[in-house]
């Protein structure tokens, strides 16, 4: 066969691709088919708002709300107490208004006769209160008048005591007075010396009296020892000094008299010498002694 023969074949151009692909081939065609379709914000919130109803129950209008908030109530017990204390005032207000009705109906009612009885009466409770109140009175005045009475005779107590206290030497004392000094070198001064001036000044006035350091008191007694004399069984030795409590303008003359205490003390050249003073200060105490068979006659 020749070359002639031979039909030539027409060449064949492949079809060009489109530029702009068929939209069911493209991936975001794809995409759209696999994801599901979107739901509008609306229907969202409808769909939400049914599932909380759904879990909440049944809505409820304002006044179920209002009952379902009052009721159970829930009360405390102070409110508890509080309403028990209204509830009775208001019940004994109730009864005095009507206590107060029944008796103003009553006197309404009443004859003349039967209000001049009640006023009569009226009268009497008023005289009877008005006298018992001034027997109250009367005594509250006397409960003042014997507390007071009471106290007076308390504070004079005292009082007497202090002085009985001076004179038994219980107590400490001052005030004016003399102080007298007796220098006995040649020891020449006995007790009965001593004792005399005591007795002088006792009755010149002395209300207290101490001889070196010895309180002499109602029972003193001086006794001669040796060197020196002894008060109620004290040694004391010379200087003799005598603090004396007592108007000094009485005291001090006595001791001076002639033939007096002084005189008697310088004859026996003994030196004396006497001191006034604003303030003598008597301190030596003695104890307190109970009698062993004196007692008291008050009843």
């Amino acid at each position: 066969m020749s070359n002639e023969d031979e039909t030539p074949q027409p060449s064949e151009t492949p079809p060009q691709p489109s530029e702009t692909p068929p939209r069911s081939g493209t991936p975001e065609n794809r995409l759209r088919r696999e994801l599901p379709e979107e739901v509008p914000a609306a229907a969202r919130a409808s769909s939400e708002e049914e599932r909380h109803d759904a879990d909440t129950g049944p809505s409820l209008t304002g006044r179920q709300r209002l009952v379902k908030g009052v009721w159970p109530p829930r009360v405390s017990r102070a409110q508890l107490i509080v309403a028990v204390l209204l509830f009775g005032l208001g019940f004994g207000l109730a009864v005095q208004v009507a206590s107060n009705s029944d008796s103003g109906s009553a006197l309404r009612g009443a004859r003349q006769e039967d209000l001049v009885r009640i006023l009569d009466e009226l009268d009497n409770r008023t005289q009877r209160l008005e006298d018992e109140k001034q027997g109250l009175e009367d005594q509250r005045t006397e409960l003042e008048n014997s507390s007071n009475q009471a106290e007076e005779a308390r504070k004079q107590t005292v009082e007497k005591e202090k002085q009985l206290g001076i004179l038994a030497g219980t107590v400490a004392a001052q005030g004016p007075g003399i102080t007298l000094t007796i220098n006995d070198t040649k020891g020449t001064v006995k007790a009965d010396m001593l004792l005399d001036a005591i007795q002088e000044l006792r009755a010149a006035g002395a209300e207290a009296i101490q001889v070196n350091g010895v309180r002499v008191v109602a029972s003193t007694y001086l006794t001669d020892s040796g060197s020196g004399v002894k008060v109620d069984g004290n040694k004391i030795t010379q200087p003799y000094r005598f603090k004396v409590i007592g108007k000094p303008q009485d005291l001090e003359p006595a001791l001076n008299i002639p033939g007096g205490v002084v005189q008697t003390l310088e004859k026996e050249q003994a030196t004396v010498t006497v001191d006034r003073s604003t303030k003598i200060v008597v301190d030596a105490l003695r104890p307190a002694k109970r009698p062993d068979y004196a007692r008291s006659s008050s009843q």
